[in-house]
Protein backbone atom coordinates (compact mmCIF):
# COMPACT_ATOMS: atom_id res chain seq x y z
CA UNK A 1 0.00 0.00 0.00
CA UNK A 2 1.45 3.25 -1.24
CA UNK A 3 0.61 6.55 0.47
CA UNK A 4 1.20 9.91 -1.06
CA UNK A 5 1.67 12.66 0.66
CA UNK A 6 2.20 16.58 -0.08
CA UNK A 7 1.70 20.40 1.07
CA UNK A 8 -0.23 22.82 -0.61
CA UNK A 9 -0.58 26.69 0.96
CA UNK A 10 -3.10 29.57 0.11
CA UNK A 11 -3.27 32.54 2.02
CA UNK A 12 -2.51 31.88 5.73
CA UNK A 13 -3.82 28.27 5.28
CA UNK A 14 -1.49 25.32 5.02
CA UNK A 15 -2.78 21.85 4.38
CA UNK A 16 -0.96 18.46 4.67
CA UNK A 17 -2.76 16.15 1.92
CA UNK A 18 -2.64 11.83 1.66
CA UNK A 19 -3.56 10.11 -0.24
CA UNK A 20 -4.31 6.60 0.08
CA UNK A 21 -5.68 3.39 -2.23
CA UNK A 22 -9.03 2.58 -0.59
CA UNK A 23 -12.61 3.27 -1.15
CA UNK A 24 -12.88 6.70 -1.93
CA UNK A 25 -13.12 8.00 1.67
CA UNK A 26 -12.56 11.93 2.14
CA UNK A 27 -11.78 13.19 5.06
CA UNK A 28 -10.06 16.87 6.35
CA UNK A 29 -9.53 17.01 10.30
CA UNK A 30 -11.35 14.07 10.64
CA UNK A 31 -14.54 15.05 9.36
CA UNK A 32 -16.26 14.30 6.23
CA UNK A 33 -15.54 16.83 3.01
CA UNK A 34 -19.17 18.23 3.19
CA UNK A 35 -19.13 18.63 6.59
CA UNK A 36 -15.95 20.57 7.02
CA UNK A 37 -16.48 22.52 4.08
CA UNK A 38 -20.00 23.51 3.84
CA UNK A 39 -20.36 25.79 0.78
CA UNK A 40 -20.73 23.18 -2.61
CA UNK A 41 -18.80 25.52 -4.59
CA UNK A 42 -15.65 24.64 -1.58
CA UNK A 43 -16.44 21.11 -1.85
CA UNK A 44 -16.29 21.09 -5.84
CA UNK A 45 -13.00 23.57 -5.81
CA UNK A 46 -11.50 20.33 -3.79
CA UNK A 47 -12.87 17.57 -5.93
CA UNK A 48 -12.07 19.61 -9.13
CA UNK A 49 -8.62 17.66 -9.26
CA UNK A 50 -9.88 14.21 -8.96
CA UNK A 51 -11.90 15.24 -11.88
CA UNK A 52 -8.70 14.53 -13.98
CA UNK A 53 -8.26 11.16 -12.50
CA UNK A 54 -9.89 8.13 -14.26
CA UNK A 55 -9.85 5.97 -10.87
CA UNK A 56 -10.30 9.01 -8.38
CA UNK A 57 -12.78 6.52 -6.46
CA UNK A 58 -9.96 4.41 -5.33
CA UNK A 59 -8.09 6.68 -3.57
CA UNK A 60 -9.23 8.19 0.17
CA UNK A 61 -7.95 11.86 1.33
CA UNK A 62 -7.08 12.48 4.24
CA UNK A 63 -6.29 16.17 5.46
CA UNK A 64 -4.55 17.93 8.13
CA UNK A 65 -5.71 22.01 7.60
CA UNK A 66 -5.42 24.95 9.36
CA UNK A 67 -4.74 28.49 9.21
CA UNK A 68 -6.59 31.39 7.60
CA UNK A 69 -9.88 30.97 6.18
CA UNK A 70 -12.51 28.24 4.49
CA UNK A 71 -11.92 29.45 1.22
CA UNK A 72 -7.98 29.55 2.07
CA UNK A 73 -8.01 26.17 3.66
CA UNK A 74 -9.69 24.64 0.37
CA UNK A 75 -7.32 26.03 -1.81
CA UNK A 76 -4.45 25.05 -0.01
CA UNK A 77 -6.45 21.65 0.27
CA UNK A 78 -6.79 21.49 -3.73
CA UNK A 79 -3.18 22.21 -4.25
CA UNK A 80 -2.20 19.72 -2.19
CA UNK A 81 -4.07 16.86 -3.59
CA UNK A 82 -2.69 18.13 -7.15
CA UNK A 83 0.91 17.58 -6.33
CA UNK A 84 -0.20 14.29 -4.52
CA UNK A 85 -1.60 12.99 -7.69
CA UNK A 86 1.06 14.26 -9.61
CA UNK A 87 3.87 11.99 -7.09
CA UNK A 88 1.51 9.07 -7.44
CA UNK A 89 1.52 9.62 -11.57
CA UNK A 90 3.89 11.04 -13.20
CA UNK A 91 1.72 10.75 -16.55
CA UNK A 92 -1.42 13.39 -14.52
CA UNK A 93 1.28 15.87 -14.35
CA UNK A 94 0.86 17.66 -17.88
CA UNK A 95 -3.67 17.75 -17.52
CA UNK A 96 -3.09 18.85 -14.03
CA UNK A 97 -0.72 21.73 -14.79
CA UNK A 98 -2.72 22.43 -18.13
CA UNK A 99 -5.50 22.93 -15.38
CA UNK A 100 -3.49 25.08 -13.09
CA UNK A 101 -4.15 22.76 -10.39
CA UNK A 102 -0.24 22.74 -9.39
CA UNK A 103 0.31 26.28 -9.19
CA UNK A 104 0.41 28.25 -5.77
CA UNK A 105 -2.14 31.19 -5.75
CA UNK A 106 0.37 33.74 -4.92
CA UNK A 107 -2.36 36.34 -3.46
CA UNK A 108 -1.51 36.98 -0.38
CA UNK A 109 -3.49 39.87 1.82
CA UNK A 110 -1.98 43.72 1.38
CA UNK A 111 -0.51 44.88 4.65
CA UNK A 112 -1.89 48.14 6.53
CA UNK A 113 0.19 50.93 5.77
CA UNK A 114 1.34 53.58 8.60
CA UNK A 115 -0.77 56.70 8.44
CA UNK A 116 -3.51 55.00 6.54
CA UNK A 117 -6.90 53.47 7.81
CA UNK A 118 -5.69 50.06 6.11
CA UNK A 119 -4.14 48.82 3.60
CA UNK A 120 -5.08 51.78 0.81
CA UNK A 121 -8.38 53.08 2.62
CA UNK A 122 -7.85 56.95 3.77
CA UNK A 123 -8.95 58.52 7.64
CA UNK A 124 -11.94 60.83 6.32
CA UNK A 125 -10.20 64.31 4.86
CA UNK A 126 -11.52 67.54 7.21
CA UNK A 127 -11.27 70.56 4.95
CA UNK A 128 -12.01 72.31 8.84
Amino acid sequence: MEVFEATGRRKESVARVRLIPGSGQRLINGRALGEYFPRKTLVEMVEAPFGIVSDAQKLDLMANVGGGGLTGQAGAVRLGIARALAKSDESLRTPLKKAGFLRRDPRMKERKKYGLAGARKRFQFSKR
